[in-house]
């Protein structure tokens, strides 16, 4: 059976990489905000600092991610979030307050790299957002199920949880770096 060439003819804008390559980076951004709601922006905007700005971003409001200044003041704030995370009065990440910062931070990343990556800023959103929420409630009763099967206290729990965060977003990074996308 023979189609014609307007029938047949494949998308060049689509390519087998377009989903995975704007998906699972933004799904790692967003479990990165589920558990640290200023880790996200901070190791995306360390990324998008370190590049040359993507066409798709420099049109975008979301540009300001990219921006070395924004990167620094970023990681300042993950730091501080790092240490009032172990705070007692600190409220539980599930909390609506605390959820919903998550949420927007998740979105806020998953929006920006799929921007960058000519994607849908609103699709990126909804991963990064929906992504978001899900790790935060995952990283949470993680976090407590450990501390009470154990009797660590949460705090000490939460040390391992920077930790990993702190990896998993190096690993995200470099992945990224190293993607021939």
């Amino acid at each position: 059976m023979k189609y014609s060439a307007a029938k047949s003819a494949p998308n060049p804008n689509i390519t087998s990489k377009s989903r995975p390559a704007k998906f699972w980076p933004a799904l790692g951004f967003a479990a990165l905000a589920g558990s640290r709601a200023v880790s996200a922006p901070a190791f995306l905007s360390h990324y998008l600092a370190g590049r040359a700005l993507a066409p798709n971003l420099a049109k975008s409001s979301l540009r300001f991610l990219a921006k070395p200044g924004v990167a620094k003041t970023l990681k300042f704030l993950a730091a501080g979030e790092v240490v009032g995370d172990k705070l007692p009065q600190t409220a539980a990440r599930i909390v609506p307050q605390q959820l919903s910062t998550r949420a927007a931070s998740g979105a806020l990343v998953g929006a920006a790299w799929y921007r960058a990556k000519g994607g849908s800023a609103l699709g990126g959103a909804l991963v990064g957002g929906l992504g978001a929420v899900a790790a935060t409630f995952l990283t949470y009763y993680l976090r407590k199920g450990i501390s009470e099967k154990t009797g660590t206290p949460t705090a000490l729990v939460g040390v391992g949880e920077d930790a990993l965060v702190l990896a998993s977003g190096s690993a995200l990074l470099k992945s990224q770096a190293q993607a021939k996308i």
